[in-house]
């Protein structure tokens, strides 16, 4: 898959194609159903595969002092998409100039002009342009009047009839309900970055950790979790049973917030090495602990609560 970041210019191959539009933070069910209605109608039809898509993430523009909530960074985002087989990826710069487009000139100007857009694809809660004016009627309107195919893919709900959504997935994990954002997902939730050093603490309590920490993503409800974690082996993620602490450490009053986990069969040096880790099932919230006996004792029940939650879990 190819990545533009910018959309005039394009290569002739990338224009004319069937186009998926939305912010997709998350990549989840509801997501791939726009993305893969637009690789439809470009297989039908013998057109390039194109999602269009925004960084950073508008809501960081207009509330740059919240706190961190992506699902999926733009690295995580961009690698989902390629695995759906999308052809091109095309990332516009959302900042407040661009907010302020009027609808009209986001639709003549990226999409016909920049893109030669021959199908428009979106989801029924897209919105765009100053003041989000711009939404699935008028994309339908000037489709009809400018000449590209449009549709508009209705809400993808589960069996309960709840429609698949990244604000339940963000409740879900600051609940501490990582099994039930993996089924709005369709995978796992990942939390990946480089492991850094940190206090080594876990070495000497028995338990050595990798640390990563969040960055951009959201912060998940703060305790022990079963996880899986992988490791780069040249091309391949090579994942290993595990069990990780997410969050401030309040035994040894830390304030910094850390990802700290701990792999059951795996005794290499990961410094500075790229980790994904998986959430599998939510175990205990974090606690203050009276001394390091204390927090070895728990430590080791966390394990084997993590390992009997682990064999019931099919591998990846």
């Amino acid at each position: 898959m190819r990545i533009f970041r910018h959309f005039e210019d394009l290569p002739p191959d990338v224009k004319g194609g069937a186009v998926a539009i939305g912010n997709f933070d998350g990549v989840h069910l509801g997501h791939r159903e726009v993305i893969g209605e637009a690789g439809l109608i470009a297989k039908a039809h013998n057109l390039p595969w194109v999602v269009l898509t925004f960084e950073p993430h508008p809501r960081m523009v207009f509330k740059p002092d919240q706190q961190p909530f992506r699902i999926t960074p733009f690295r995580i985002k961009a690698r989902h998409i390629e695995e759906m087989g999308v052809d091109d990826l095309v990332v516009l710069q959302f900042d407040m100039d661009f907010a302020s487009r009027e609808a009209e000139d986001f639709i003549q100007d990226v999409l016909i002009d920049g893109l030669d857009a021959r199908h428009v694809v979106c989801g029924y809660d897209f919105y765009f342009g100053a003041k989000r004016r711009g939404n699935p009627d008028m994309l339908l309107h000037k489709g009809r009047e400018l000449g590209f195919g449009f549709t508009c893919v209705n809400p993808v709900k589960d069996d309960g009839d709840h429609a698949y959504s990244s604000t339940r997935v963000r409740d879900y994990l600051y609940a501490g309900q990582p099994d039930q954002a993996r089924a709005v997902l369709g995978r796992p939730f990942e939390i990946e970055g480089r492991v850094v050093k940190g206090d080594q603490r876990g070495r000497d309590l028995g338990f050595p950790t990798c640390n990563i920490e969040l960055h951009d993503y959201l912060e998940p409800a703060y305790g022990v979790y079963a996880i899986r974690a992988g490791v780069d082996d040249g091309t391949n993620t090579v994942w290993h049973d595990g069990v990780a602490n997410f969050g401030k450490r309040p035994t040894f009053d830390k304030r910094d917030v850390l990802l700290e986990t701990h792999l059951f069969d795996y005794d290499g040096d990961l410094y500075g090495k790229h980790l994904r880790v998986a959430l599998i099932e939510f175990i205990r919230t974090e606690k203050k602990f009276n001394g390091l006996d204390e927090i070895k004792e728990q430590i080791a029940k966390d394990c084997i609560r993590a390992q009997d939650i682990l064999k019931k879990t099919e591998p990846f």
